[in-house]
């Protein structure tokens, strides 16, 4: 990979077959595409289109049958798996449907560890600020059983902007929540990754989200309809 390459994020290829009662099924089949600094692309797709396991081989925490991915020039792959977690921690932020909070740990113990993991200096303040930007200032010490859906992936939003991540992926963050709190969580997933210059690849199945972001990858049985995705 040509190291002045200024992409975020370049799949390559990417392909990945399981086996099934003894059948081989193909989930991805040559999937190449590339995002650059600061887009927000939406992944879409029907149900069992391989939008989720996409997501999965981008993330690193699944390994491909073939192909490749590269984070900033760096090939995911050539790392071992303990070398792929560290550059999750430090490089990637993660923002679930079903929020995928510690339930032992409060919000604002949800959002300092990462924080903490990556040793950085004075986590409780970062996460006191992101709790009191996503609109939690009041609810620091509630554990996830104490908060609402939408409370929840508030907090799960402000976990995933905590350690400044080149890359956010979303899967579905709004498939747990009734409509109005979903386009309230949206909308603040979109004004943080916009003032902090993320670059954001979200998984949905709602055309309303796919449409604020940059562009579209299609996804039908495990191909990319419209190649690169662009307008």
């Amino acid at each position: 990979m040509n190291q002045n390459d200024k992409a975020v994020l370049r799949a390559c290829g990417l392909g990945k077959r399981v086996k099934v009662g003894g059948r081989t099924l193909a989930i991805l089949r040559d999937v190449s595409f590339t995002v650059e600094p600061g887009e927000a692309v939406a992944v879409v797709g029907a149900s069992g289109s391989g939008k989720t396991t996409l997501l999965g081989l981008l993330a690193g925490l699944d390994v491909p049958t073939e192909g490749r991915v590269y984070l900033d020039g760096l090939d995911l792959f050539s790392l071992d798996e303990d070398a792929r977690a560290r550059l999750r921690r430090d490089a990637i932020g993660f923002v679930f449907q079903s929020f995928q909070l510690l339930p032992a740990m409060t919000a604002l113990e949800n959002v300092m560890l990462p924080l903490e993991l990556a040793g950085r200096r004075q986590a409780r303040r970062a996460a006191l600020a992101l709790l009191e930007r996503v609109g939690l200032g009041e609810r620091l010490h509630h554990y996830p059983r104490q908060l609402s859906g939408g409370e929840q992936q508030r907090v799960a939003l402000a976990r995933a902007f905590a350690i400044a991540p080149r890359l956010l992926l979303a899967d579905e963050p709004t498939g747990n929540l009734d409509p109005t709190t979903g386009e309230e969580i949206i909308a603040l997933m979109f004004d943080l990754n916009r003032e902090r210059g993320t670059t954001l690849v979200l998984v949905t199945h709602d055309p309303a989200v796919s449409q604020r972001c940059h562009r579209q990858l299609r996804l039908h049985a495990g191909r990319l309809l419209n190649g690169e995705g662009r307008p």
